[in-house]
Parts: C-alpha cells; structure tokens; sequence
C-alpha cells in the first residue's frame, strides 16, 4: 500500500487523515476492509499511535470508518463509491472547474505513461509478471461494482512494479484527483470492453519489452478515458 506512506511531522494529523481517505477511497481498501493493524500502521505512516487514532477517528466520526474493539475488531472501511450518474460527474467537474481537470487529466497522463514505459524497460519475470497479469485477470473478471477499484488497482500495480515509490506516489496521487470523476461515468458494455483490449494492449507492451509500444498504449487509453469524460459533459 504505497499510498499509507509516511507524513511529514508538521502536519501529521492533517496529512494522516489525508492518506487514509486516498486509500479508502482509491479503493486500495474495499469497502469492508480492515485498515492494517495500529500498530503496523503507525509505523508505517512514521507518526505516534495517538496521532493515528486522532485520525481514525475522525474518519469514523465522518461515516468512512467503523470502528469496532475486541479480539476482532479494527478499523473497518464503510465508505461506499455512489452509483455512476453523469450529473454527479457534471457536479463534480463544476467544484473542480474545467481548467483544474485539463491540469488533472495532463499529469495523470504523464505519469501513469511515464511509468508503463519504465516498467516496460526494466526485467518482469516471476513474481512481479504473476502480479501484473493477475491484476489484469481480475479487473476482466470483475463486477461493475468492483470494477473501479480493481480498475485502479491494476493502474497502480503498474506503477509499483517499477520499484519507484516517488512515481507510485505521482500515479496515486493522479489518480486521486481524477477518482469522483471516474466513478461518476456511466457503466457501459461498450466501454468495458473496449477498455479491456486497451489494457491487454498496455500488459503485452510490457511483458514485450517495448517501453515505446507501452507508453503508446497507455496513452491510447488515457486520452479515451478523457474523451469518454468530455462526452459526458458535453
């Protein structure tokens, strides 16, 4: 879980709440997951306990947590995406302005391209092959409301691979900005599917070698994401 990296000491509450929503709501999470244990988690955030629970409950207080004690308890996500509807995403573009989103869609676009053509440069044998197309054969199997999460986690999984936290981080980050928008599409079978040739083109461009034919898949996609987007704002 790239995105529950460490906070900066100055704003640590602010920027634990921060972390823990991203991964919530990237879905890095599902809704009925279990946040890792306080302990593990602290550490890995770098902050105290107390300042983990100060966040935890918040989240709770702000109906994205449950959080339940005892031998079984933790921190259980209850945070669940809104069904697609194109008058949300209108909304949401309309918070956003139209100027901010052209500046989400251009840094999604250079990092997630940026990071399928490394990967594709670099040597995918064994484990980390296994993960990739597993990522791949879940998002092709996966439910309409699953589909977004294992969406996002098969984009991320690109990112990881590389063994770059500074562009993992860029690629969750991007994918943040863009995730109320993405949610907020229309499920068509159309798209799906055209979708899942798209991210078959991206893997076979990696597990090739081909870091030229990777970030030109990856841009194919990216930008009929973004025009599938403006489609429905049109």
């Amino acid at each position: 879980m790239t995105v529950l990296r460490p906070v900066r000491a100055g704003n640590a509450f602010e920027e634990t709440v921060e972390r823990l929503l991203q991964a919530i709501k990237l879905g890095v999470v599902p809704p009925g997951g279990k946040l890792p244990p306080e302990r593990e988690l602290a550490v890995r955030l770098g902050i105290s306990r107390v300042t983990l629970r100060e966040a935890i409950r918040a989240l709770s207080d702000a109906g994205y947590l449950d959080v339940r004690r005892g031998r079984y308890g933790g921190a259980f996500v209850t945070y669940e995406p809104p069904a697609p509807d194109a008058r949300d995403l209108r909304q949401a573009v309309a918070e956003m302005g139209r100027d901010d989103l052209a500046d989400a869609l251009t840094f999604r676009l250079a990092v997630e391209c940026g990071a399928a053509q490394v990967l594709a440069g670099t040597e995918l044998a064994g484990e980390r092959r296994a993960l990739l197309l597993r990522r791949l054969t879940e998002l092709n199997e996966a439910s309409l409301e699953d589909y977004r999460r294992l969406d996002t986690a098969f984009h991320l999984s690109i990112a990881e691979l590389t063994g770059s936290t500074l562009l993992t981080t860029a690629c969750a980050d991007a994918r943040s900005r863009v995730s109320d928008l993405l949610n907020a599409i229309p499920m068509l079978q159309v798209n799906l599917d055209h979708a899942a040739v798209q991210h078959r083109a991206i893997v076979d461009a990696i597990l090739a070698g081909d870091p030229d034919a990777a970030r030109r898949a990856m841009t194919e996609h990216l930008e009929g994401t973004a025009a599938l987007l403006r489609a429905f704002l049109a």
